[in-house]
Parts: C-alpha cells; structure tokens; sequence
C-alpha cells in the first residue's frame, strides 16, 4: 500500500522586488522535492497579491485549509517580515523558516542590529534615515560625514538581495545618494563602509544531530568590475563562491560562531543564513537572511553540497522539521 504524500504548498512570487528569485527559489524547490513522500502544490503570489494554482485565482483559505504543510519559498516584504507567517498563524497551518516576531526584527536591518548590540557582535557604524528628512537631506548628509566615513553603503532598512544598496566612495555624493534612496524607500540605513573579504554562513537547527549546525562559511569573490556582490553579480554566474572559503581556521570558527550566536539572539527558527564582512580587524556582521535563496546559483545548496549533503534531503528535513515542531 502507498504511504500517504505530505501536501505541501509550495507558495513563491510574493510582492516584494525579490518577485524573481523567489519565483527561482520556489521552482528549485519544487523540482527537488522527493515525489515518493511529497505531494507539492505550486502557488504562486502574484505582485498584485492574488494566489494562483494551476493558473485559476484562489482565495488563501482554499489553498491553506487542504495542504498539511507550507514551503515558504518568498522572499522579501509580505514573505520574510512576518506579514505572510501572521496569515499561516491563523489558518494554523505548519510552515517552514521563522515565526512572526523574529522574521518582523530580522527584516529590519536596524532593529536586528539593536537586538544584537549587547551580544557581541561586532557591526559598521550606522545611521537611520526616513523620508521625513528629506527637505533636510543636506544637513542630514554633513551630520552623518562628521559621525564616520568617509565611504558608506546606502541601503535600504527592509530589503535583501542587495536591492536598492548604493555605495558612496567620496563624501561629496551621500547627499545625493541619500535623496535618490529616500525617493525609492521610506527607511534607509547609512553605514560606514568596510572594506574586506565578503562571507557568509548558513545554520540549521536539529540537523546532523546538532541542536544548530553551522555550514561551512562561503567566501564571496564578485568579478573585477563589480564593487561588491549586489543584486546584479548576484545570479548572473560571475561571482565564485569558495565553500571551503580560504579563510584560516580560526577566522572560519568565527564565522560559524557568530551566525550561530546571531541565530539564537534573534529567535530564528529552522534555518539562516548570515552575511560578513572579514576586515583586518575582525569579522563585521552585516545582516541576517531567515529564507535564504534556494536557487541552483544561491549560496546554501552549494554549502549543502560542501558537506555531502543533498539538497532534497534539507527540503525533507525542514518540511518534517516543520510538521514535528507544530505537532509538538
């Protein structure tokens, strides 16, 4: 006799600027999941806010109230800041990655950095900025020019995937970048630029036997005529990705040690992924990802592979992980 299939709503798309890779993320996920034990359910959220299946509109309960578990697959606004998770609490449905209140702080890249103040973590000095400032802009620009620099990452407050980031290498342009940021998003964040080597390392709870596991960290090499790993480097295949890094050993155990430790001070549940900054003096953190990317080009699988682990068998694991959280 077949073994009952979990239904799993794989629900990707979503209405944040992230629309593409979340729709990557969701196709990835739908194509590695074990067709033995899963039967998976492609929803897709339309930037308009609709929900389709198989093409025709649904109204989320029709969808929610028939599957047993949720794959989130968004990312961005309304998916990763607690909104979409608030909806699944309702209906009751288990779901995979962070719950309300932790996903709502590690959105916001400034309530992440005032959790994380007293634990430890070392991050570039920074300054928040709303549109409310914007007539004042000029004299919001010197303010910040005597406080640090004298180059900075503009970028905005509740955003990933380095969408909306400008980096100001002459003092000169902030005021400028900050009146275009400040046109686009109603909350930026202006922090010190560091320079050093990019990483990041992903960790899962009750993995391999470990209450949290810690990946082995990425080192991140965008190409020459890239200034940094943003949105475009991002999926076009240019950048390498070093899993193992080449990073010593003791800066390695760093990595871990910190995306561990910024997991558990802001209540991220399953999984994260956390970004850095290696620098000569020290690690500096600079966000937190509670979905990470799930594309073929996304930086978790290869970190999966790194350790001999096979990308469906993760899926698996958070989708029981999910149920079993839920049940218990």
């Amino acid at each position: 006799m077949r073994m009952h299939r979990v239904r799993v709503a794989v629900v990707r798309g979503g209405m944040s600027d992230e629309y593409e890779v979340s729709m990557r993320t969701g196709a990835a996920v739908i194509a590695n999941l074990d067709p033995e034990r899963f039967a998976p359910i492609d929803v897709i959220i339309l930037r308009s806010g609709e929900w389709l299946v198989d093409g025709r509109v649904r109204l989320p309960e029709q969808i929610l109230y028939s599957v047993d578990v949720v794959f989130n697959a968004l990312h961005g606004t309304f998916g990763e800041d607690g909104t979409f998770q608030r909806l699944l609490e309702r209906y009751a449905v288990p779901y995979t990655g962070s719950k309300v209140y932790a996903s709502n702080i590690a959105m916001n890249k400034i309530l992440t950095k005032r959790h994380l103040r007293d634990a430890g973590v070392r991050f570039a000095p920074h300054v928040h900025v709303t549109r409310e400032s914007r007539d004042d802009i000029g004299r919001v620009a010197e303010r910040i020019m005597r406080l640090f620099g004298p180059q900075y990452v503009v970028k905005p407050v509740a955003s990933g995937s380095s969408v909306g980031t400008r980096m100001v290498t002459n003092p000169l342009l902030l005021h400028q970048a900050l009146r275009e940021a400040l046109d686009e998003f109603e909350e930026v964040m202006v922090e010190q630029r560091i320079k050093g080597r990019e990483a990041t390392c992903g960790v899962a709870e009750r993995y391999r036997g470990h209450d949290l596991y810690a990946f082995p960290a990425i080192e991140i090499v965008p190409p020459p005529h890239a200034e940094y790993f943003d949105a475009t480097v991002k999926y076009s295949g240019e950048t390498r990705e070093l899993c193992p890094s080449t990073f010593d050993m003791r800066t390695k155990h760093e990595l871990e040690r910190l995306a561990k430790l910024v997991h558990r001070e802001l209540g991220l549940s399953q999984y994260s992924r956390s970004d850095f900054i290696v620098a000569p003096d020290g690690v500096y953190f600079l966000e937190v990802n509670t979905l990470p990317g799930l594309t073929p080009e996304s930086l978790l699988p290869k970190a999966i592979e790194a350790v001999g682990g096979s990308y469906g068998e993760f899926l698996a694991h958070l989708i029981d992980d999910a149920c079993r959280v839920r049940v218990s």
